[in-house]
């Protein structure tokens, strides 16, 4: 289960391992949020230099993920678990090494009560966009386009639609349809790099993003596509559903549709985290 965690309002790649029973974290994201560093790829490079020369396990035995890039793809990240991180801080000069560390703690143990109640998992998710300064009405639309990817993408799990790239290039193909732009070109049109689309989307482009996904999933329930193919031709069937009802709404208002606004822009000023 891939998942964005936050400390302090910024963004930490995350990953459960349900078999290891273990969080996992992009370590270039938790050096960014310690250290500030304009270029927390390069500080990790030269940190593991150092650390592998003194003959530090902890770097030897971290993993690496694929995790969602800037770009929208996924690639593979460096990663540890919460006990490597413990030992990683200890080489990180940073006033915020212990509030993080308590972060982590935190983390796993939020983890022990959703295991026990899913619902709880929902909850800490929209806590999270209230303290990011979104608007409860966005939310709720929020909250219910996640419904309704979880039943696409469990739709397309079920016709045999490989996670990863699979998912990616259908995604691609109904975001295509619907809104006359790939994930690439819509992300660079909001002026975004390693944050979520959706999380930047207005209120109509979530609507019509769900209609898309929805559609296709009701679509592909009717239709049962039996190959990758037949899924890449249902996703734009979808998509384009949608995509004419963006061309209405268009024809008769008189503004695009798809804005170029994203998080920055969409939150009030008072509302918004440093």
């Amino acid at each position: 289960m891939s998942n964005i965690k936050l400390f302090e309002s910024k963004k930490i790649r995350s990953q459960w391992d349900a078999d290891a029973e273990k969080w996992f974290f992009s370590i270039v994201d938790v050096i960014e949020v310690l250290t500030n560093s304009p270029n927390p790829q390069v500080y990790w490079r030269v940190l593991k230099k150092r650390l592998k020369d003194e003959g530090n396990e902890t770097v030897t035995n971290c993993n690496a993920l694929k995790m969602e890039a800037a770009d929208g793809k996924l690639r593979l990240t460096d990663v540890a678990d919460t006990e490597q991180l413990f030992r990683l801080i200890q080489s990180i000069p940073s006033p915020k090494a212990e509030p993080f560390k308590q972060w982590l703690a935190k983390v796993g143990y939020e983890r022990v009560e959703e295991s026990q109640d899913p619902e709880k998992s929902i909850d800490r998710a929209m806590e999270n966009y209230m303290r990011l300064g979104y608007s409860k009405e966005w939310i709720n639309q929020r909250s219910k386009s996640i419904e309704v990817r979880k039943e696409l993408t469990d739709e397309w799990e079920s016709r045999g639609v490989k996670k990863g790239q699979e998912f990616a290039t259908l995604t691609d193909i109904i975001t295509q349809a619907w809104s006359g732009k790939t994930v690439k070109q819509y992300k660079r049109h909001k002026n975004l790099k390693k944050e979520n689309l959706r999380d930047n989307m207005t209120n109509l482009e979530l609507v019509l993003n769900m209609l898309a996904e929805a559609t296709a999933t009701e679509i592909s329930k009717e239709k049962k596509p039996k190959n990758f193919d037949e899924n890449k031709m249902i996703a734009k069937q979808g998509g384009t559903i949608a995509g004419n009802t963006r061309k209405a709404i268009e024809a008769k208002t008189g503004k695009k549709v798809v804005s170029n606004q994203n998080a920055k822009k969409l939150l009030p000023n008072k509302s918004r985290k440093k």
